[in-house]
């Protein structure tokens, strides 16, 4: 079966993730070994350090695809990117400055900072829900606001986004906090997709496979199904978010 990768940072020298083309030989190959036959090429966009715009993205990955083809190293690259969300997110649109997952415009991946969520968020999604685009959250775990309060994804969720957990986070590499949201969040279907959000081979590794092997084995298809589908830009099929109930403190 085919294990898709819907979030990576493996182009060579674009931003904080593989630092050349060395490196991106290298995570293409620690990839195979997971399993992973296909990997969305997702550079940080407009973070305010970054920026790779559809016109740098295409050529970049076709770049590094050449490169593995010639290496034989069995791995399908797409194009795409890691959105930060911003207030321009819509005019970029328009100029065609965004990749979306798919080839028919329909998933893009969205960051928040880390720690917050804008306050025109909602409107901006609803915005991208009336054009018939849905947006996908990156990595709700490791952002403070839904940490806090895991169930703040439910309105995102009700209004057609998706969101997408870092497989990294569920494993622990991000500590005992992000690793036990991760887990809850997976357990109340707050997210449908696991993707590695890998950054090279010695930092911030895929871990996908170990994911995939701590998530119940229906939910685990299920999010490779749906990583396919956004991939496609097919319609998701998941089960319904349940909201996190928070255990009343008492005293013993």
């Amino acid at each position: 079966m085919a294990m898709i990768d819907l979030h990576c940072h493996i182009l060579p020298n674009v931003d904080d993730g593989a630092g050349n083309m060395e490196t991106s030989l290298a995570m293409a190959k620690e990839a195979v070994t997971q399993g992973i036959t296909h990997i969305l090429c997702t550079p940080h966009h407009n973070n305010g350090r970054y920026e790779n715009s559809k016109a740098t993205v295409i050529p970049a990955v076709a770049l590094l695809q050449a490169e593995l083809d010639k290496q034989q190293i069995e791995l399908t690259l797409f194009e795409g990117q890691e959105v930060r969300i911003t207030g321009d997110l819509l005019q970029e649109i328009k100029d065609d400055r965004i990749l979306f997952t798919d080839l028919s415009n329909t998933y893009l991946l969205i960051e928040l900072p880390t720690m917050d969520i804008p306050a025109y968020t909602e409107e901006l999604f609803f915005e991208l829900r009336t054009q018939g685009k849905v947006p996908v959250i990156v990595h709700p775990e490791r952002n403070a606001k839904f940490r806090e309060d895991p169930n703040r994804l439910l309105s995102y969720l009700e209004m057609g986004c998706l969101a997408q957990l870092t497989a990294p986070s569920l494993v622990g590499t991000f500590g005992k906090s992000i690793q036990k949201t991760a887990q809850e969040m997976v357990d109340h279907n707050l997210v449908q997709m696991v993707a590695s959000d890998a950054h090279g081979v010695n930092k911030r590794r895929f871990h996908l496979q170990e994911a995939y092997e701590r998530i119940e084995n229906e939910k685990a298809e299920l999010m490779q199904q749906v990583a396919k589908d956004v991939i496609n830009g097919d319609e998701v099929s998941y089960p319904s978010p349940e909201k996190v109930k928070k255990k009343k403190f008492g005293l013993f």
